[in-house]
């Protein structure tokens, strides 16, 4: 028996955004099909959490959350600087995958990428693509504070020990920027929709798109709001409790089950 693998520490985020005319949507992005993880499926953007994403004054880079947000409270077993570390990392990958980026200007508006700042932020995002520890030199020189405090930590996933490669993830949520366009890299990224969890789960059940179990059961708690507000609000009252599936055999095929089935360990 080969021996369990220790997952590595990732995170994820889940951008809301009201559609016109009713409706909340989410942003799904399409892995390369050659990638060694959910290679061609649709998932959230994010990512492992990489050792230079927490530079010496990386707090001084973040906006702290308000006093009495518990959603932004350090998760049992985590420091501070380890739950901080995941909030920048989902925030780094939305920016290197997807080209968004949740950050506050000097004067405390949200950054807005048009015209002459769209080019340039194009550039600084090939640059983090390149190497990781760019991204807070990017922050520094164009005087940003991430948007931190406006992530919702909402759930937590943890690759089956079947698995070869495992991963210990961390779901945020957060309300879309706007006047920022989603844009895959084409590497890592080869497609992007905006879709509501219910066009998701039932283009994945005409054989349209691939979804992963954790994308599928994410995508369920999104149903029933009636705008990305309400939705984001109810998420932040969740208890969020680690998911752990196991990976069982049943007629050749891989079937994931879920703790309190039956079949669970």
């Amino acid at each position: 028996m080969s021996p369990i693998v220790t997952p590595l520490r990732a995170a994820t985020l889940v951008l809301l955004r009201d559609r016109p005319g009713g409706g909340v949507e989410t942003l799904l992005v399409k892995r390369h099909g050659r990638s060694r993880f959910a290679g061609g499926d649709y998932v959230f953007p994010g990512g492992k959490i990489e050792a230079d994403d927490m530079p010496a004054d990386a707090e001084a880079c973040c906006r702290a959350p308000c006093a009495g947000d518990t959603s932004a409270r350090p998760p049992a077993g985590l420091s501070r600087q380890d739950a901080l570390g995941f909030r920048v990392g989902a925030l780094r990958e939305a920016f290197e995958e997807v080209g968004l980026l949740l950050a506050y200007r000097r004067d405390g508006a949200m950054l807005r990428l048009d015209g002459k700042e769209r080019s340039r932020f194009a550039d600084h995002r090939a640059a983090c693509q390149a190497s990781h520890r760019v991204f807070f030199d990017v922050l520094r020189a164009e005087h940003l504070i991430l948007a931190t405090d406006r992530l919702v930590h909402f759930a937590h996933w943890i690759t089956p020990e079947e698995s070869p490669i495992r991963f210990d993830t961390r779901f945020f949520a957060a309300l879309a920027p706007t006047d920022q366009t989603a844009e895959p890299d084409g590497r890592e990224i080869v497609d992007a929709r905006w879709l509501t969890g219910a066009e998701a789960l039932a283009a994945r059940e005409r054989g349209e798109i691939s979804l992963r179990t954790p994308t599928m059961k994410n995508l369920e708690l999104l149903a029933g709001g009636a705008c990305a507000r309400e939705v984001l609000d109810r998420l932040a009252r969740r208890e969020v409790t680690a998911i752990r599936p196991r990976v069982l055999t049943i007629d050749g095929k891989p079937v994931p089950v879920l703790p309190g089935d039956p079949r669970w360990y």
